[in-house]
């Protein structure tokens, strides 16, 4: 039950970093790259996109 649990979550949470990726207004080729990446290695790829892929809108000072 505990593993199925998990899943759910690793599902969701890639449902909703592929869903952040195809809102952005990034170029269409960084689109699939971040994609095929967050498909292929669901856990890494949430991972290394929830500390290099979203950009907020940054003030600088």
């Amino acid at each position: 039950m505990e593993y199925g649990l998990l899943g759910l979550l690793i599902l969701i949470a890639d449902i909703y970093a592929i869903y952040q990726v195809f809102s952005s207004n990034t170029s269409g080729l960084r689109k699939i790259l971040w994609t095929l990446g967050i498909v292929i290695f669901p856990v890494v790829g949430f991972v290394v996109w929830l500390l290099m892929g979203p950009r907020g809108n940054s003030v600088r000072i």
